[in-house]
């Protein structure tokens, strides 16, 4: 049997699990014509959850006759650079070529094609399909490149195209034809232009749901070709159930399972190591400095509680974490850590083994011109004794680098397996 996973690209349709509460939202918007918006970081699944709600199966589980909808689905990124016209274009463009099988609508259509694009004449192609008793899903990947300016877009013509958007999926008389579902990276709340007091925000006629890690049933359901079970258990434990993680892993451990006699857990952890790092450092550098000191306290304050027969700990540092519960629960709708809570406190962790070794790994590489540059940041969120607590305990670490590598080493959970 082929490799049943999809590292690095989105999963197709058939092979699509889970999301049921947010598949099924997603479609109560669309069989209303209303409007979705999704938002979860990097690897959490927008792309691969866009395409299934795209698929025939899908429109008909959820009562909808494909032939009724046209698909349209474009991600922002892949319109270079991103302009109005450009967006207009593209999904008049796909429009026009997702009618190959209606030839006379296609050739009414084909005549705006030829128009300058504007919202204004994708309303008149909304207006045929509506009159053919059809209606346009318009799947929308990676809003957030539609929110950057860039030297063919200014913040003007910014708040125009979105302001525009707005008109169409609630105002625009065509707006019955049109059920619009986009992804972001965060929630559109926080993306540029900010709110308006004067004005209805652009982006309040969406629902918003946001793409969390993969739960425990989820996860049995994905890794369900992984044998035995228990080494589903360690798989779960490395890639606290983030989306991209799991294809990763699961990929790599299915390939050495294929293996027989010849299984190796070096080459796994190798291979993940090497697949995954350039998902860490793009959540690494999207945190801003005051996220990743709370990242790295959350590393320390982990390790603090490992490293036995040492001279120096990082006694009340914890009590930060209860100041900044916001900020932390940021980094958990993102999918960069969990917490839990025990006899009335509350801790954090990383969702990933692999995380929390990438964070420490930030720490020892960290320079005294980081803690520099970044000192008044710093300064409010914990308190100058308190920074230079962390400076001593950092150059404990580095001058304690074998005790450290065992606390970091998580080889050993799968040896058992694959030896």
């Amino acid at each position: 049997m082929s490799n049943p996973f999809f590292p690095g690209k989105p999963v197709p349709p058939e092979h699509f699990v889970g999301r049921t509460s947010e598949i099924n939202f997603a479609f109560d918007q669309i069989c209303n014509r209303s409007h979705f918006a999704i938002w979860g970081g990097p690897g959490m699944g927008k792309t691969s959850f866009l395409r299934k709600l795209a698929s025939e199966q899908a429109l008909r589980e959820h009562g909808i006759d494909p032939s009724q909808v046209v698909v349209v689905l474009l991600n922002c990124q892949s319109i270079i650079p991103f302009t109005p016209a450009g967006f207009w274009q593209e999904i008049l463009n796909v429009l026009h070529d997702q009618l190959d099988n209606e030839p006379q609508l296609q050739a009414e259509i084909q005549p705006l094609l030829e128009q300058k694009a504007t919202s204004r004449i994708l309303r008149k192609a909304l207006r045929k399909l509506g009159e053919s008793g059809k209606f346009l899903l318009l799947l929308v990947d990676d809003l957030d490149a539609a929110v950057v300016e860039n030297e063919q877009y200014t913040e003007t013509e910014m708040e125009t195209f979105l302001a525009e958007c707005r008109s169409l999926a609630i105002h625009a008389e065509e707006s019955e034809h049109l059920s619009m579902i986009v992804t972001s990276l965060q929630p559109l709340s926080e993306l540029t232009p900010r709110f308006n007091p004067n004005a209805s925000p652009w982006y309040n006629h969406y629902l918003f749901q946001s793409l969390k890690l993969f739960n425990t049933r989820e996860l049995v359901q994905i890794l369900n070709t992984v044998k035995p079970p228990t080494l589903r258990g360690e798989i779960i434990d490395i890639t606290g159930g983030h989306p991209s993680l799991v294809q990763i892993g699961g990929f790599l451990i299915y390939g050495e399972m294929q293996k027989g006699q010849n299984a190796n857990a070096e080459s796994f952890a190798d291979g993940f190591e090497r697949d995954t790092r350039h998902i860490f450092e793009t959540i690494w550098q999207r945190c801003n400095p005051t996220e990743q000191l709370l990242l790295m306290l959350i590393a320390l304050l982990d390790i603090d509680g490992q490293i036995k027969d040492t001279q120096y700990n990082l006694k009340g540092i914890g009590r930060v974490m209860t100041q900044h519960e916001r900020l932390l629960e940021n980094l958990e709708d993102r999918g960069v850590i969990t917490s839990s809570i025990t006899d009335s406190e509350k801790f954090y962790y990383f969702t990933s083994l692999l995380m929390k070794k990438w964070v420490t790994q930030e720490v020892l590489n960290t320079s005294e011109k980081f803690f520099n540059d970044n000192e008044f940041v710093f300064m409010n969120l914990i308190s100058r004794r308190q920074l230079s607590q962390v400076k001593e305990f950092i150059t404990l670490l580095t001058n304690n680098a074998d005790k450290l590598i065992k606390v970091l080493n998580w080889i050993p959970k799968i040896l058992p397996f694959l030896s």
